[in-house]
């Protein structure tokens, strides 16, 4: 959820207010409840705004209020920490940041799916994998999806590992390199 720009994070704070789901039962948020928070920038502060939809084991703290520019440098901070996450997960954020970077989905006329940047950890196996999946239309229109796979490997850093991804990625046109999804 970290792997986009600094605005689409969920605990970045902006004059918008942005809930989040922190927490929920064993059953979905909808039947059985869960713990929010709304987070809002009022000038130099981030407010957080807590709220319990029938989550009964959790009782809700008052809101809670932050040094904006504290608060930023923290999120930047974390973000930049990779020492918390598995190798994987690392792969999934620098690549995203990387085909942003390269403006890749735009120079090849790719859409992004509907859920975000379409880069997602889909096998914790050995190795893990990511995947990074798009949208192509054809000359009728017609919308289908891509994608392509990389294998995360303990045998070279996170960072080489996915500059070569990014390179391969970029190197040749996806809606006839990429794999149909």
């Amino acid at each position: 959820m970290l792997i986009g720009p600094p605005e689409t994070w969920p605990l970045s704070a902006g004059s918008e207010p942005r809930r989040v789901e922190l927490s929920n039962n064993d059953c979905v948020t909808d039947c059985c409840g869960g713990v929010f928070v709304t987070i809002e920038r009022s000038g130099g502060l981030v407010v957080w705004t807590w709220e319990n939809t029938h989550d009964i084991r959790v009782p809700l703290p008052p809101d809670s209020h932050f040094d904006a520019d504290q608060y930023d440098a923290e999120l930047d901070r974390f973000v930049a920490d990779h020492s918390w996450e598995e190798p994987v997960d690392t792969a999934a954020r620098l690549l995203a940041r990387e085909l942003v970077a390269r403006d890749w989905y735009q120079r090849w006329n790719c859409l992004l799916p509907e859920w975000g940047l379409g880069i997602s950890v889909d096998d914790r196996g050995e190795p893990p994998h990511l995947t990074m999946r798009f949208r192509v239309e054809d000359s009728y229109g017609a919308t289908s999806f891509r994608r392509y796979s990389m294998a995360v490997t303990g045998d070279e850093p996170v960072e080489e590992q996915v500059r070569r991804f990014a390179e391969r990625i970029d190197g040749s046109d996806p809606r006839s390199a990429a794999r149909p999804c």
